[in-house]
């Protein structure tokens, strides 16, 4: 066998060994990247929180905005709408915030959730207690979720593990009150005014108990500001929470976001005196209604709120029928709707759109749509969410 021929046949045995290997371990290989492929994309349009990341960069998925922490899971804290326990201690600071209508015994009062990523406040507070919407929003942020006690509702989810959390108080799930602290009452702070948390705190004993500390959420798609010459002069946003709960906003040119002004007085933050002043608002209209003994949840295809709880919560003297709300925000556990309409300001304008949220698991992403379908695409900078029922007003004064 002459040289030429030895080189023909070493071709043709490499070809033959790249044929094989292709059937047995390349084809394979390659149905397996596309299901992969597939698989996230049912993931993403479930709005799992396996979706892949919106942003480029060392960038917070929630805010958009560049730091060191941008990976770092975020901190989901409950914080108060009361009067005495003003101004709140964190907000500025806040890649997102949760406002949300907690009407309880036929008192219509609201509870804000400040998400934390970016930045960790030196301290946090008032705290207050948890509520299952809460926590089901919180879930879909991937967020460790910290209250100062909770529902009897709340409590439940927290002890069935449907959440990484830190119970300040000890009631439920992982009951940490060392993790927090009491502040001395003044003036007309009630006890309730008076719990806080420090950041640095937090934060240590999330890594004690052992909870991930890299997030997994996909995040919100971002934008650059508008350039100056393109913003209105001016617009005001009144959300029509009742008396000292009411939520206005005044979009600013110059800083092209939306100075917050809470019951007749502008909002600041406790810590720094800094004014608050979101660059996004969001307003999700949603159903709701008080958690009552008399109603046949499983009939309705959800789970029966009062199934684990004592028998003293539902009736007898005890009970706490009516007095806590279930708002329909696409929850696993009792909600029969996942979707609504919403409404977003950025940029000095009102855009029209719906949201989502997939009942089909707690972890699921809470998505933004504008008319057309798309996500909504956030100035970089702080969210904030306003929650309001069908009959709250809402009112958007563009400038002239």
């Amino acid at each position: 066998m002459d040289k030429r021929q030895k080189i023909i046949i070493a071709v043709l045995a490499v070809v033959i060994a790249g044929i094989i290997t292709y059937v047995t371990v390349g084809r394979d290989a390659l149905r397996r990247v596309r299901t992969d492929k597939i698989s996230m994309e049912n993931t993403a349009s479930q709005g799992g929180v396996t979706q892949g990341p919106l942003n480029e960069g060392n960038v917070s998925p929630i805010s958009g905005l560049a730091c060191d922490n941008w990976n770092r899971r975020p901190f989901a804290f409950m914080q108060p709408v009361d009067i005495q326990a003003r101004p709140v201690a964190g907000f500025s600071q806040a890649d997102m915030v949760f406002e949300m209508p907690n009407p309880a015994e036929g008192i219509f009062v609201t509870r804000l959730m400040g998400v934390y990523l970016c930045d960790m406040p030196t301290e946090i507070g008032a705290l207050r207690s948890a509520r299952h919407d809460y926590i089901n929003i919180a879930k879909g942020l991937d967020a460790i979720f910290v209250g100062w006690g909770g529902s009897a509702f709340a409590i439940q989810k927290l002890n069935e593990g449907v959440i990484d959390n830190i119970d300040c108080n000890g009631q439920g799930g992982k009951k940490a009150p060392q993790c927090c602290f009491r502040k001395e009452r003044t003036g007309l702070m009630r006890v309730e005014d008076t719990g806080y948390a420090k950041g640095q705190s937090i934060l240590d004993c999330a890594k004690e108990f052992g909870y991930s500390s890299t997030t997994t959420f996909a995040g919100y798609p971002h934008q650059a500001d508008a350039v100056e010459s393109e913003r209105p002069s001016g617009g005001h946003l009144r959300v029509g929470y009742p008396g000292i709960m009411e939520a206005e906003y005044d979009y600013d040119r110059g800083t092209n976001s939306y100075l917050r002004t809470w019951g007749g007085t502008p909002d600041t933050d406790r810590n720094n005196g800094q004014r608050i002043a979101p660059k996004n608002i969001v307003v999700v209209t949603a159903e709701n209604e008080q958690i009552m003994a008399d109603v046949d949840y499983k009939a309705r295809g959800v789970q029966d709120p009062w199934a684990n709880l004592p028998d003293g919560e539902k009736t007898g003297p005890t009970n706490i029928s009516g007095r806590y709300n279930n708002l329909q925000l696409g929850d696993p556990w009792f909600d029969t709707t996942d979707s609504g309409s919403a409404k977003y300001y950025l940029n000095g304008q009102e855009i029209k759109g719906t949201w989502k949220k997939s009942r089909a698991g707690a972890d699921s992403k809470l998505f933004f749509y504008d008319e057309s379908g798309k996500e909504v695409k956030f100035v970089t900078g702080q969210i904030w969410v306003e929650v309001v029922i069908p009959a709250q007003s809402v009112e958007w004064k563009p400038a002239a």
